[in-house]
């Protein structure tokens, strides 16, 4: 990435996992001015998309090499003069990251789900953190505090319920909805994408198939949770997509607020690398016309399918921060539902949103204290 002295000095934690990727690319993409980069790979636990080199040669003194150099890193930019804090990981650095005495001094975007669900719904309620989706902020005002330091970045599929519904409330009266999430591998992170190609390839030629991510076959399969608990065991068990659900809702809850109903809301995961899909089903006071509900969803970010067009899928959303709603549906048993369609780029959604995040903060002037140009990896 090309920097500028006038530019403003940048930190990704988690700069090595593929949401830490998609934030350097998205940076440059849109020539947000930088003047110095410092990025902080995940830890050792990632593996797959290293910074520093965690070959199995090492073995366990690889492993805690990784650690140390990690840890030196982290302190580094903690201590560091930093603008703005991109955390794109969710992990114990993340959060010293979020504590450190320097933190007061700068803009924290997080990424990374390092306030749980439980803290997240009180994000709405204090003056310190922002829950923000600037390109629907623009139109429907979340009471954001715009001075505010601290601020979470919404969840890609929070961002596109919250825009199918507040853009339909703006013209409808919403009964109730329900929306079905289905999830791609990349959700996880390089491990679960690594896993699902080894299950693909092993069940076609019926050999046994790796499952310590997925905790059984997702390969040509769909599964309502990961994993499964087991007798005897010290830790509770934890389903990952128990858990994102409860993120989802508390982020919808608290952007959404009052003003549509809060859908019914599952996470399903399925067999796609990349790329997120949404099911959403909304039941308005009155029967609607499909082309003016057409109509109220199309605008920024979102674009809406013909049926002459191709549906809209995983596949042909990869790569763009588009939100692609297919041609809209009346529900065959009630007249006043309506089924949407949607998909969008997991990754790049959630790194655009981040960004603008940051964009919409920096029109308020630069920041007192600036260095010279320099760009700084740390790992």
């Amino acid at each position: 990435m090309k920097t500028s002295a006038q530019g403003y000095r940048v930190a990704i934690v988690g700069a090595s996992s593929l949401l830490g990727k998609e934030l350097v690319t998205v940076l440059e993409e849109r020539r947000f001015p930088v003047s110095q980069l410092i990025t902080v790979g995940v830890e050792a636990s990632e593996p797959d998309l290293p910074i520093i080199d965690l070959s199995a040669d090492f073995g366990g003194v690889g492993e805690d090499l990784a650690r140390v150099a990690f840890e030196e890193a982290d302190a580094k930019a903690r201590q560091a003069e930093v603008d703005f804090a991109f955390l794109a990981n969710r992990s114990p650095q993340s959060a010293s990251f979020l504590d450190s005495p320097e933190s007061e001094r700068r803009v924290v975007i997080d990424l990374g789900e390092n306030l749980g669900p439980a803290q997240v719904e009180e994000v709405g309620g204090r003056s310190d953190e922002v829950l923000s989706v600037p390109f629907l902020d623009r139109v429907f005002s979340n009471g954001s505090v715009r001075d505010s330091k601290r601020f979470v970045s919404a969840h890609p599929a929070a961002i596109v319920i919250s825009s199918l519904l507040l853009r339909l409330a703006s013209r409808f009266q919403l009964r109730r909805a329900v929306g079905h999430v289905f999830g791609p591998a990349s959700e996880i992170g390089p491990r679960a994408i690594e896993e699902l190609q080894k299950q693909t390839v092993n069940v076609l030629s019926f050999q046994k198939f790796p499952q310590s991510v997925f905790g059984a076959q997702l390969a040509f399969n769909l599964l309502p949770r990961l994993g499964r608990a087991r007798r005897g065991e010290s830790q509770p068990y934890r389903d990952d997509l128990t858990y994102l659900e409860g993120r989802l809702r508390a982020q919808l809850r608290t952007y959404l607020r009052d003003r549509v109903p809060l859908p019914a809301l599952r996470v399903i995961q399925v067999p796609v690398f990349y790329s997120l899909t949404v099911s959403l089903y909304v039941e308005t006071a009155e029967p609607p016309d499909l082309a003016s509900v057409g109509q109220a969803l199309a605008g920024d970010r979102v674009l809406v399918r013909r049926l002459s067009d191709q549906a809209p899928s995983q596949i042909n959303v990869t790569g763009t921060s588009d939100i692609l709603v297919d041609a809209i549906t009346a529900d065959a048993e009630h007249p006043a539902g309506i089924w949407l369609w949607a998909a969008a780029d997991n990754i790049r959604l959630a790194a655009v949103n981040a960004v603008e995040i940051a964009e919409s903060l920096k029109d308020q002037g630069p920041p007192q204290n600036r260095r010279g140009t320099e760009k700084s990896h740390l790992m």
